[in-house]
């Protein structure tokens, strides 16, 4: 199995290959000319032999920490957004210049959250990234850190490189890093191993992942190991490497660690309700709602609803959980919360009666709701509730 699924990723006709910040800097935080042209060296290579080549790059606020005399990552959103600023034109420019030597040309994209949550946005985006892959270019797309708040932000790139690998429909993703595998336990503990495939969240009971990310960069290997599963959730095998080992991984070599789809491609829209949503809330449903929406793939009504928590309004994503808390599915809602306290309990057939026929319609309608289960690391995944 895991050598099948290095050789389709060697077979890959579009992929993605995400680098972090780390692997592109010095260690004074600048930007590494000779690391950004051995990597662009590699996707070069790829690119000229006929495949499309997709770059999410993190490095703006590292690349902007020099100019600024900044001695570490900054931790305020309004500096944060300054170094970005000045670095991604930098970050841009390094690129450029590495890929015009082998005769291609890059383009910039640079994505918040909304691009990937908004409906709208999210179609744009795919249409812009198709039309760049067949002019020839290479899309270099990062984290629009000088606009993004802490509330529409990815947080980490690896995420957003995995939404990009469902969004353009890739045949494979890379992540690349400072670390060469997954490993079992911290890879500086004597005796830790390297965990060559994982092909379902079980390969992966008791390892110790860690969170550390380092001082340039936001991501860890919890990250990556999160990004893996939404890529595999929606049916793309993605390898995790060291940057230095990229050819090796795009190559198909028994390097890294690699993951095994755990399911098919689902609709556009249910991966980015899944996996692109930050919920503004949570209903509390009774055991007969749970049922109903798990297993019977029916809409959300305000019978089964016990309680409300959090403030959103219509069209906001929440959390549907059951009576111990635990997260059962999600959905974009019909209703404010402040409307929806009044409604529960109550058949929709009632509550047209008594309050017009505006109020007979569900709280979650079945066609946007997708289930959720736990793979890797916790991340939510699963099918949509109801065909």
């Amino acid at each position: 199995m895991s050598s099948e699924l290095r050789s389709r990723i060697a077979a890959a006709r579009t992929v993605v290959v995400k680098v972090g910040s780390s692997s592109l800097t010095d260690p004074r935080g600048g930007l590494s000319t000779g690391r950004i042209d051995s990597l662009v060296a590699v996707l070069a290579k790829r690119r000229l032999a006929g495949a499309n080549v997709v770059l999410v790059s993190s490095g703006a606020i590292a690349a902007g920490m020099v100019p600024l005399r900044l001695p570490r990552r900054p931790r305020d959103l309004a500096t944060q957004q300054a170094a970005a600023s000045v670095g991604q034109g930098a970050l841009l420019a390094a690129y450029t210049s590495a890929f015009a030597d082998h005769q291609l040309t890059v383009g910039q994209v640079l994505l918040t959250a909304d691009d990937v949550t908004r409906r709208g946005h999210y179609t744009n985006a795919r249409r812009t990234l198709e039309r760049l892959l067949a002019l020839g270019v290479v899309p270099v797309i990062n984290e629009n850190d000088t606009v993004a708040t802490h509330e529409i932000r990815f947080g980490d790139n690896d995420r957003l490189a995995a939404l990009v690998a469902h969004l353009i429909d890739a045949d494979a993703l890379v992540l690349l890093s400072d670390v060469d595998a997954l490993y079992d336990g911290p890879p500086s503990r004597p005796g830790a191993l390297r965990i060559g495939a994982v092909l379902g969240p079980e390969d992966l009971a008791g390892v110790d992942i860690g969170t550390a990310g380092t001082s340039v960069g936001t991501g860890g290997m919890v990250t990556k190991v999160e990004a893996a599963a939404i890529a595999t959730s929606a049916g793309v095998p993605t390898v995790l490497t060291s940057t230095g080992n990229a050819g090796a991984a795009l190559a198909g070599h028994d390097i890294g660690t690699v993951f095994a789809p755990t399911s098919e491609r689902p609709s556009a829209r249910a991966l980015w309700l899944r996996h692109a949503t930050t919920p503004a809330g949570r209903l509390v449903l009774d055991a007969g709602a749970v049922t109903a929406v798990t297993t019977r793939g029916t809409s959300l009504l305000p019978a089964g609803i016990r309680a409300v928590e959090g403030h959103f309004s219509a069209g906001d994503a929440v959390d549907l959980v059951d009576e111990t808390g635990h997260a059962v599915a999600r959905g974009l809602v019909n209703y404010d919360s402040r409307e929806l306290p009044e409604l529960l309990g109550h058949t929709t057939r009632e509550l047209a009666a008594t309050l017009g026929p505006t109020y007979e319609r569900e709280v979650v309608h079945r066609d946007h709701l997708v289930l959720l289960s736990h793979g890797l690391s916790g991340t939510p995944t699963g099918d949509r509730a109801g065909r």
